[in-house]
């Protein structure tokens, strides 16, 4: 019966197994983790002279307890078969070395999602590990999720968008470092040993990122007096066809990160930049996403004209005005996409209420794309400071720089004898404030992005009832 169901998996079909959720050893599993977390430090260790910290037995007990559940849920994932072993080998090993810093390289290297992108495949993942834009500290996590792999999905990644690493994910349940704001799944956030040659998968939860677009786009629309087009109204109110929207998205956007001309990735290699160039970077892939959604919709793709809306509309109000203003690049490239738009009056802000040209928002923030992919194309023949510089001046030339920049006062204000890496100290926490309109935007929507929070399609769908 296994080897059909690992047939099944590989073959792109959903095997008939039980949801993991409902199986009596995942709550036995999820409490043994939320046991384990509090007793870690931040490496991951559990340091058995801190106040507070559990005899050692109750430690390995609770491991035990997580290891005995991952093997009771292990038959109805046969696809993931060979990373419960090593992931029940891992754990051992974490409690025979005395709870020492963490390491699951090996479990890592034998998890492989993206080997199996059957829509609707179900996966149990247990690792020590940082959650992005959650828990900076590497706690022992669990995480039930399905796999986001339809067919028109898959035949666009097979013909025109090449990437074989990506996945498109969903929550079924998961440990306290999901109940934040974390929206992926990466493998470098995983303690290991030693980093591995190369990564072999990363995903993302289209279902918390649609949730979370959902509420503050709808949210936003009300306070604003946005008028949206019909059909993108009713997209803001629909889960199942925004997740749809944001997996494509997804796709082309990390799939941009290694195309182009000097592409980076900001999770992916260890560079010190300026914060407004990872903006510039996350920016420059959003904006391809939009371009050829823009193509796709020409060419019939359905999805495709909600790409478009749903980059304009989570960028522009969800983006700056969420998180800290500590380097916060995504937040720069939402406000860096409004200023331009508001530039060549495709927005207008008049009578306390805002106005989109939605004929020429394309054409307009294609421009924006182009002016960026020209600025890295030029970055080929500078050196690294003078790349940094010519970004700032991007910026700059939309947004207004604070009044104590080093950095807006040119190479003259620097001390240019240091190598670039220590002129990043000189940039401010935050370089480019929010504007009068995101000052007042940001406190009518504090609440609301606060409330998006561990939030899924569920939690939103009970909500909005």
């Amino acid at each position: 019966m296994t080897e059909i169901l690992v047939q099944a998996a590989t073959e792109g079909q959903v095997p008939p197994v039980t949801r993991v959720v409902e199986h009596p050893a995942w709550p036995v599993l999820k409490d043994a983790v939320e046991l384990i977390r509090p007793w870690q430090s931040k490496d991951g260790s559990i340091d058995f002279e801190a106040e507070g910290a559990p005899p050692r037995a109750d430690a390995e007990a609770a491991v035990r307890r997580v290891a005995g559940a991952v093997e009771e849920l292990s038959p109805l994932l046969p696809h993931d078969a060979a990373y419960h072993r090593a992931l029940v080998k891992d754990l051992a090993r974490w409690a025979e070395g005395g709870f020492a810093v963490p390491d699951f390289l090996d479990s890592l290297l034998a998890f492989q999602p993206a080997a199996h992108r059957a829509d609707g495949l179900q996966h149990l993942v247990v690792f020590a590990m940082y959650t992005q834009n959650g828990n900076p500290d590497r706690n022992l996590e669990a995480v039930v999720l399905r796999m986001v792999w339809p067919d028109w999905l898959a035949e666009l990644e097979r013909t025109r968008y090449d990437n074989p690493l990506f996945c498109g994910i969903t929550f079924e349940d998961f440990t306290a470092g999901y109940d934040t704001n974390s929206a992926v799944l990466f493998p470098e956030t995983i303690a290991v040993r030693e980093a591995p040659e190369r990564f072999s998968w990363g995903g993302i939860f289209c279902d918390r990122e649609a949730a979370r677009f959902r509420r503050v786009t709808d949210a936003a629309v009300g306070i604003l007096g946005l008028e949206l087009p019909e059909d993108i109204a009713a997209m803001v109110h629909d889960q199942k066809r925004t997740e749809e929207a944001f997996v494509l998205w997804d796709m082309v956007h990390d799939r941009t990160h290694s195309h182009g001309d000097l592409p980076f990735d900001p999770f992916m290699i260890k560079q010190r930049q300026p914060f407004w160039m990872y903006g510039l970077e996350e920016l420059r892939c959003d904006l391809t996403a939009f371009r050829e959604a823009v193509r796709l919709q020409a060419d019939g793709v359905p999805q495709a004209r909600d790409v478009q809306y749903a980059v304009l509309l989570d960028r522009m109000f969800r983006f700056p005005v969420t998180g800290e203003r500590v380097r916060n690049y995504d937040g720069l490239g939402g406000q860096l996409l409004f200023a331009h738009l508001h530039r060549h009056d495709v927005v207008r802000w008049t009578d306390n209420k805002l106005h989109i040209d939605w004929d020429r928002a394309p054409q307009v923030t294609n421009q924006l794309c182009a002016d960026i992919e020209r600025l890295y194309r030029d970055g080929i023949d500078r050196p690294k400071l003078v790349h940094w510089f010519a970004g700032y001046e991007l910026v700059a030339g939309y947004l207004s720089p604070h009044p104590g920049s080093k950095w807006a006062k040119g190479p003259d204000a620097l001390d240019l004898t240091l190598p670039p890496r220590r002129l990043v100290d000189d940039v401010l926490p935050d370089e480019f404030p929010l504007s009068m309109f995101y000052e007042a935007l940001s406190k009518k929507l504090k609440n609301v992005i606060a409330s998006t929070r561990g939030i899924t399609a569920d939690s939103a769908e009970r909500i909005a009832a």
